[in-house]
């Protein structure tokens, strides 16, 4: 039974009124008095709303499951007329551009790599944070992105013929970003400074210089032998670390030792989708740990070696600019906070009713208030927003509507805390079918906040099954990628954010690599995202940044978006296509698909319902792992429950797939001595939780797993104690 304080007419959990009052409200300039009567004010006047934007989904949702069943052969023209009649489409208004202001350089200027990361881990949201910068040696050397053909194996002691790929990489990515007059970087005998230039010595005597002179920009040491040089090249730094007594260095005619690359330039602090908070002393954790990140003092402890580290945030970078004048650069990734969406509640506080509050509105509160410490300048010299904004993702919002009452959120919280109209920055995360189609709109109704407008593939066509649940049979997933709505959706995304004016003043972001052991693969193929026009795409590790960052200096993402500009726009009618099956599945090809989902669900809900890990790298059926989270279950989930109402299996045939893939699972996780085996008796919390996201899927709003997976969660933690 939660212990809690009564409050005006709010019921806090004990936990969380001690946090807000003890730590997290000191120094804001902020009284205990004025915090708890703002909010209880601010319940009272948004929480109607906030209900009645969800009961409008599920109209909607009731309206367009009708229309299907009435309508079993779908036409287009009428579908899309439909849509429009019943507010699903909403009209669209004349050109615009947003008015964001105080936005800060790493969303604005550098296009990068981006980490998304649950903020209820410290030791994680500090690895985050601290990956604005990274050893390219390091990131080649311990993945698959260099080859171990030819004897370059990993093994357990350094491999010379396996650095010597490293080093050659390196030395190729240096000719591509900052290339020289004469000869290659491979061939430097010396770098020094001379009359504000980089001077380059190769190894026949030639001196040479850089053909872009302006890509030095600072160094440290001496002029006339730097221990570090700085380049700069698409608005992201690279650092040549030169040290002749290091074991590489001494090996390499330059001494240089290692490239340490400017990666994730931005991160996404996570209290949603990679997170299982359920309960006050869940958001107690979510919640110190960001304090920790705006106040510049967040810890982690960890065992490595047989010795206890503790990690910190990194401090900023210091060097002296090619004309030998002190600068700094950023030490740590610039920090969104993702909090929840509208549909959630948390037992962590209960309003007059005794009913639990939206925790959508209670993460703005907390997180805003946490971030103030960041605006006064935190103790630590450790700023995060040199702008002086606050900048929120806001997930799961369904069209205009939603998005303008997050803006009055937002406008009351700066209202509640005295701060200036637009200090909280909006990310819109395109991942819902409503905003999708509504998206101008959606960023019209935010234009002085909006800083960040991305798209998903799995939460995408989670709310593609569960909108057109009714409509019939979809494809199977394997075959998604290849429909007509998601290459349009993407490329809708891009062209609605570049008419709109976000070039300069926020990010267009592209989803995650999800497979963290395949590096290789994703050197080749997330080129892609920039070349889409997007300065951002998530990365699934630091090592993933350093590796994704080299995609950006291939490519001007500036460039390349006002290239785009003069392409023919994305079609409304492409998107509105529903991929639905056509002809038949074999019993094999039904087969496989069933238990790749069912594997995937079970592989995920067993440790989110178990162990409370809302984020981690699962094997897939192959033994792949993936970085999973809520968005991947939403899609799994919705597959199977849309395949079983159209007949493509049935229930039994699911039944025995889960049981199946349990073994599997169980299996996988055979290493893990705090492991709860789901068979044989398949009669745990988690495997039921499993078969209630398939066989209730129609029934959850939105098709989300955030209900089902709270309830089974808390029942899970009651018996633990």
């Amino acid at each position: 039974m939660t212990s809690r304080i009564q409050v005006g007419n709010l019921q806090v959990a004990s936990s969380l009124f001690q946090l807000i009052n003890e730590q997290i409200i000191p120094g804001t300039g902020i009284s205990s008095d004025k915090f708890w009567g703002k909010l209880e004010s601010i319940m009272d006047d948004l929480i109607p709303k906030n209900r009645a934007l969800l009961e409008k989904r599920e109209t909607l949702q009731q309206t367009i499951d009708d229309w299907h069943l009435s309508h079993p052969e779908h036409e287009p023209k009428a579908y899309r007329q439909f849509l429009e009649q019943i507010g699903y489409l909403v009209p669209e208004g004349a050109p615009f551009k947003i008015e964001t202001e105080n936005v800060d350089a790493e969303i604005a200027e550098q296009a990068g790599p981006q980490l998304v990361v649950p903020v209820k881990n410290a030791r994680f949201a500090l690895n985050a944070a601290n990956a604005r910068w990274g050893s390219l040696y390091d990131a080649l050397y311990g993945t698959n992105a260099i080859s171990e053909d030819g004897g370059a194996e990993i093994g357990t002691c350094f491999n010379p013929i396996r650095g010597s790929k490293v080093v050659a990489f390196a030395k190729r990515h240096l000719d591509q970003l900052a290339p020289l007059v004469i000869g290659s970087h491979s061939e430097v005998a010396h770098y020094q400074v001379s009359d504000q230039s980089l001077l380059v010595t190769l190894n026949d005597g030639t001196d040479t210089q850089l053909q872009q002179s302006d890509k030095f920009v600072g160094y440290i040491g001496c002029e006339q032998s730097p221990s570090s040089i700085l380049l700069k090249n698409n608005g992201l730094h690279v650092e040549i670390q030169i040290d002749r007594k290091h074991s590489i260095g001494k090996t390499d005619p330059a001494g240089v030792k290692d490239l340490l690359v400017e990666a994730a330039v931005t991160t996404i602090m996570d209290c949603e989708d990679s997170v299982a908070a359920v309960d006050a002393e869940d958001k107690c954790e979510v919640y110190r740990n960001w304090l920790g990140l705006m106040k510049g003092d967040l810890t982690a402890t960890i065992s490595k070696g047989g010795k206890s580290i503790t990690r910190t945030l990194n401090d900023d970078r210091r060097y002296l600019s090619a004309e030998g004048r002190e600068m700094s650069l950023p030490g740590r990734s610039l920090l969104f906070v993702r909090n929840v969406g509208h549909l959630m509640t948390n037992e962590a506080i209960l309003d007059k009713d005794g009913s639990e509050i939206p925790e959508g509105i209670l993460d703005g509160m907390v997180t805003v208030l946490a971030a103030i410490h960041d605006l006064k300048g935190n103790k630590n010299n450790r700023t995060n927003s040199r702008a002086g904004s606050i900048n929120i993702v806001k997930p799961k919002m369904h069209g205009p509507e939603e998005v303008a009452f997050t803006v009055e959120l937002f406008s009351r919280i700066e209202d509640a805390f005295s701060l200036s109209r637009d200090t909280i920055k909006l990310g819109i995360m395109d991942e819902e079918r409503r905003t999708t189609v509504n998206l101008k709109e959606c960023i019209r109704v935010a234009k002085n906040r909006v800083v960040f407008i991305n798209t998903g593939f799995l939460d995408r066509t989670g709310d593609e099954l569960h909108t057109s649940m009714l409509a019939g049979a979809f494809v199977p997933k394997s075959e998604m990628k290849q429909q007509a709505w998601i290459k349009a959706y993407e490329d809708w995304n891009v062209d609605v954010g570049l008419a709109c004016g976000l070039p300069g003043r926020a990010q267009i972001g592209k989803g995650m690599w999800a497979m963290p052991d395949e590096m290789a693969a994703m050197l080749e193929q997330k080129i892609g995202h920039p070349k889409s026009g997007a300065n951002t795409a998530w990365v699934p590790s630091p090592n993933g940044a350093v590796l994704h960052s080299t995609h950006y200096h291939q490519l001007n993402v500036a460039q390349k978006q006002q290239e785009l500009l003069s392409r023919a726009h994305a079609k409304l009618d492409d998107i509105l296509s529903i991929p639905l099956l056509t002809g038949d599945l074999t019993d094999e090809q039904v087969q496989r698909d069933l238990d790749n989902n069912a594997q995937g669900i079970l592989g995920y809900v067993v440790r989110w319902i178990d162990s409370g890990v809302g984020c981690s790298k699962v094997p897939d059926i192959n033994n792949i792992g993936l970085m999973e989270d809520r968005a991947t279950l939403r899609i799994s989930s919705q597959y199977i429950c849309n395949w079983l109402i159209h007949g493509v299996c049935t229930t039994e045939q699911v039944m025995e797939s889960l049981k199946r893939m349990a073994k599997v699972v169980d299996s996988q996780n055979a290493h893990d001595t705090s492991y709860s085996n789901m068979g044989p008796s398949f009669e745990g919390i988690a495997f039921k939780a499993a078969c209630d996201l398939i066989f209730k899927g129609k029934d959850q709003p939105s098709g989300y797993t955030e209900p089902l997976l709270h309830a089974y969660r808390i029942q899970k933690k009651a018996e633990s104690l």
